[in-house]
């Protein structure tokens, strides 16, 4: 169960409050052991894992809500506002979405017939209580020369299906904030692709009310300088945004070291140092920035932990294990009170 921690430091969400939410992602899990920090600091959740498609419909026509269920429920219970993530994935997706009785790929009509279904009976069942869907997740390929990663869905409907989400997800809740999310979002090769992707949806009339850049940063990249550029460049659309999985490694990522027990004090200084410069930029954008979810909420738990290197423990909150305030906790927060 949460650990019973008497709280004197100022709350996360009333720092931010005049700024946007602050988020975090929970599980079945954390929604217990983490319960007690969850409903002081944050006003706003997103389901780790529960909501993606091999989560929710793991076979044709068979719902599993039951931890999902338990996390927006655990949101009503604390006053806390619900993002959905996620709807369309190359990832953890069931395989007979794409396939027919054979084995072989379906036609573009079922696919989408099958999209249709799972939208509307997902976003229909959790239509009062989610206000924002990450609609499409990563189709942005890390290849420079290739505008979408390759997957099911392109095999099947080209580039055709990311509208067609969109529009689903519109009309299954017309009042939902409905977002597109992608890693390596501040890369300038990346952002200028995923620009151009959402260029061309606004032109067709595509339903989208924003981009979520999933800011899975590390002390080291990228710079505050490619940060501020493509919040301009997205905000330059029209659209709000929002940091939707914020986490900041204590490695670089092509870091292979393993022999660290604890984060040695040298880089909590220096992850300090990056969350202040970071939340004092993002402030900056407060007009255009509605929600910073962090991808979790303290050390103690993190998709860090073991990738991409295995056997190693990370520490990218502003929370240790024991979920007490870090140094980069107080930065933050000296952050929010800055008049700059």
């Amino acid at each position: 169960m949460s650990r019973a921690i008497a709280r004197h430091e100022p709350k996360l969400k009333e720092l931010f409050a005049d700024c946007f939410q602050i988020g975090a992602a929970v599980n079945p899990r954390t929604i217990q052991s983490q319960e007690e920090l969850l409903a002081y600091h944050f006003n706003s959740i997103t389901a780790e894992n529960e909501m993606k498609f091999a989560s929710l419909q793991p076979e044709e026509g068979r719902f599993t809500f039951e931890d999902a269920d338990a996390i927006v429920d655990f949101a009503k219970r604390h006053g806390m506002q619900v993002r959905g993530h996620t709807l369309v994935w190359h990832n953890q997706t069931t395989d007979w979405l794409f396939e027919n009785r054979d084995g072989g790929l379906v036609g573009k009509e079922t696919l989408y017939a099958r999209m249709k279904e799972h939208i509307q009976t997902v976003v229909g069942r959790y239509k009062e209580h989610i206000y924002a869907w990450d609609v499409v997740n990563e189709v942005i390929a890390d290849d420079r020369k290739q505008m979408l990663r390759e997957s099911k869905w392109t095999e099947i409907a080209g580039m055709d299906f990311i509208a067609k989400a969109f529009e689903l997800a519109h009309e299954a809740d017309p009042k939902a904030q409905l977002f597109y999310n992608d890693y390596n979002e501040s890369n300038p090769l990346k952002r200028e692709k995923i620009y151009r992707l959402v260029q061309l949806l606004l032109e067709q009339g595509v339903p989208i009310h924003g981009i979520g850049l999933q800011a899975h940063w590390n002390l080291y990249d990228p710079s505050l300088e490619e940060i501020r550029a493509a919040i301009e460049k997205y905000a330059s659309l029209g659209l709000q945004l929002q940091l939707t999985e914020l986490d900041v490694s204590m490695f670089a990522f092509d870091d292979k070291r393993t022999d660290l027990k604890e984060a040695p004090a040298k880089l909590i200084e220096l992850q300090a140092q990056r969350y202040e410069q970071m939340f004092r930029l993002l402030k900056e954008y407060k007009d255009v920035i509605s929600a910073v979810t962090f991808w979790g909420a303290a050390d103690d738990y993190t998709w860090l932990d073991d990738f991409p290197v295995r056997g190693r423990k990370n520490w990218p909150f502003l929370f240790d294990g024991q979920h007490q305030p870090k140094p980069a906790y107080y930065r933050v927060a000296e952050a929010a009170k800055s008049q700059k």
